[in-house]
């Protein structure tokens, strides 16, 4: 039925509200953010579409996959895209990172071709962030020269991002780089562009401190999207560093309302948040997606 006068201020209303959210969600609301499950956690399903179907049927509202991947994988994944609704946010580009900062100039450019693909790729799917695992430091991979190496390699790819209007989304993971949010922050300011940001993850620097505390030295600019996952610190103290991830979101020590505030007073607009757990069947990706919403209410 079409609308009169009154009608109309109040729905325009709050959807210009609903557009430009940025402030502190009201108890029991749940922020307006998406959320999608790793490709890898769907249990069953031997073709895209039907793990598709398994993530729609779940609630997920996007599915991530790796990359790159064949060409006709990236084929395959548009109709399930198409005949499902579900869609790809971006993609994980986890060897082609790793690469990006090797001391061994023949992988360093492997991996820099890898990333360029898989941009590529993102967006012939529609996605708009490839995640990148930056680089590791190991006791033959200085530091420093894998700093460096890495910067030299994300203003390689920065014309593809550009090009292709994907963005290069740097995650925090356990490679023994970027273990301060202040080492990240420099990292992502030295670049100077904003096709080149960050891809938090909450459950990733529960090791060495605090999420919170993470979500506001990057700040909402820097932060394009965000994974999530639990982690307890007994179970760390007890069985080693990687028994902190054997427990269910919203079960370990993150507090998460705590995180989720910090989100909001930073302004994150980026719309969504991904599972990285283990997964399973449909009932199993359905519990995780209710945790989820749990946290985002937050």
């Amino acid at each position: 039925m079409p609308l009169n006068r009154r009608q109309f201020i109040p729905s325009a209303l709050s959807l210009a509200l609903a557009s430009t959210w940025t402030g502190v969600a009201r108890a029991g609301t749940r922020r307006p953010i998406k959320i999608a499950v790793k490709l890898g956690m769907i249990t069953g399903g031997k073709s895209y579409l039907e793990k598709f179907e398994m993530a729609k049927a779940a609630g997920f509202d996007g599915v991530e996959p790796g990359g790159p991947m064949p060409e006709a994988d990236v084929e395959e994944m548009k109709m399930a895209i198409q005949k499902t609704g579900i869609v790809v946010p971006g993609t994980v580009c986890p060897k082609g990172g790793r690469q990006m900062g090797s001391t061994d100039e023949k992988l360093r450019q492997e991996g820099v071709e890898m990333f360029k693909t898989s941009l590529r790729q993102t967006q012939a799917l529609g996605g708009t962030t490839v995640l990148m695992y930056p680089g590791t430091v190991e006791e033959g991979q200085r530091y420093a020269e894998v700093y460096e190496n890495l910067l030299r390699s994300t203003r390689e790819v920065l014309p593809v991002a550009e090009e292709t209007g994907v963005k290069i989304a740097l995650e925090n993971v356990w490679n023994n780089l970027f273990l301060s949010p202040l080492d990240a922050v420099r990292f992502v300011d030295t670049i100077g562009s904003p096709w080149c940001g960050w891809f938090f993850d909450i459950g990733n620097v529960a090791r060495f401190g605090w999420p919170e505390h993470w979500a506001r030295a990057l700040g909402g600019k820097r932060i394009f999207k965000l994974d999530i996952k639990d982690y307890s610190t007994k179970k760390h103290m007890e069985q080693g560093p990687k028994a902190g991830f054997e427990c269910e979101i919203g079960e370990g020590d993150i507090n998460f309302p705590a995180v989720m505030k910090a989100l909001d007073e930073v302004g994150y607009t980026g719309g969504w948040i991904s599972a990285e757990v283990k997964g399973g069947d449909v009932a199993r990706l359905t519990d995780i997606r209710k945790r989820i919403e749990k946290v985002l209410e937050g």
